[in-house]
């Protein structure tokens, strides 16, 4: 059995042979676990269960010290935080500034050349096109968070054409990854704080909802899973994202959530990615505390419906014990143990 098929029978409430896993260090992480390691790759360590792939949107190129542009002209200060970064600068400053934008080609072959390859390469995991910063993230970077929180309110029409312009943009990536044969597409969008939505849930189901829809309905149209990323609080959101039709949800903050309540209320109808804490849990519990916590999450999505993860990108600050911990806990699965052999066999 592949990792593919397990985390298919996770996704479809199937008890799967076990419980599948997907998470990644951010770079400062990676070094320290590199070096922990005494390694220089990280690949057979992490043993993932997805291969992610995506257009070049958010690849960067570098202006000067710590200054990064994106694909859609979006200015990076990645003086603290080296693998985002803060927006700086922002192409759409004025209302009018849209009509005169000029947007990056979803169209474009090269967005997609090296991609097949790539899924062939890891025919045996799980095919996930990502589409970060899908909506909201995508008009507040290009526009500036307080600006567009006032256009809710202020500017509606001239936010509405905004979005669609965004949705029709993200659908050209759409259409061109079901025709790669992917099993998921990936829409990031953090609507959270630690107390609840930025906007209000009103707002949220005015502007984002139904644009939303728009994008996951060819997915589920072809047959194929949507997997969203919002940090935050926002289990207010989970029967509209279930209603337009959601399957898998990440990071799933345990500081912010009940994971283990949540993952009941929900189970065939909506999978969780992640729910070990990267607040608290991994940067300052024991390896023994990391242990017992992956366990727990294990034992709960031992039926199906979860997918193994910390909440988040594993920060600088974790200790590379506790991801040993962590990952040992995984690895000690009996069925990961038996499956492997029959994969290698195979």
């Amino acid at each position: 059995m592949t990792k593919r098929q397990v985390v298919i029978d996770a996704l479809e409430f199937r008890t799967p042979a076990y419980v599948p896993w997907e998470w990644g260090p951010t770079q400062q992480c990676a070094a320290r676990l590199k070096k922990h390691l005494r390694r220089q790759r990280l690949e057979d360590f992490l043993d993932n269960h997805f291969v992610t792939v995506g257009a070049p949107a958010g690849r960067w190129d570098s202006t000067k010290g710590n200054l990064v542009r994106d694909a859609y002209g979006v200015v990076w200060d990645r003086t603290v935080d080296q693998d985002i970064g803060t927006p700086c600068q922002w192409p759409i400053r004025r209302p009018e500034d849209l009509e005169r934008y000029v947007w990056p080609d979803a169209n474009n072959d090269d967005w997609y050349a090296d991609i097949p390859a790539r899924l062939a390469a890891m025919s045996d995991r799980f095919r996930v096109y990502s589409i970060g910063f899908s909506l909201f993230e995508r008009a507040w970077t290009m526009r500036g968070m307080e600006d567009l929180l006032v256009d809710m309110v202020e500017r509606p029409e001239f936010l509405e054409r905004f979005l669609d312009r965004i949705v029709e943009h993200n659908l050209v990536q759409v259409r061109r990854a079901l025709a790669l044969g992917v099993d998921a597409v990936y829409f990031g969008d953090d609507y959270g704080m630690q107390r609840g939505l930025i906007m209000g849930i009103a707002h949220w189901r005015h502007f984002i909802r139904p644009r939303l829809a728009r994008m996951f309905a060819p997915v589920r149209e072809a047959g194929k899973y949507v997997s969203m990323h919002s940090c935050g609080r926002v289990e207010e959101l989970f029967d509209d994202l279930v209603g337009i039709g959601l399957n898998l949800f990440n990071p799933f903050q345990p500081e912010v959530m009940d994971t283990f309540a949540l993952m009941k209320k929900y189970r065939g109808k909506l999978a969780f990615h992640g729910g070990l804490s990267i607040q608290k849990t991994l940067p300052f519990g024991t390896p023994t505390e990391v242990e017992q916590a992956t366990r727990r999450l294990i034992e709960a999505g031992s039926a199906g419906g979860y997918v193994f993860a910390p909440s988040h990108g594993v920060p600088r600050d974790v200790p590379p014990e506790n991801l040993l911990a962590m990952v040992g806990v995984l690895k000690g699965q009996g069925g990961y143990r038996s499956e492997s052999r029959m994969t290698n066999v195979e």
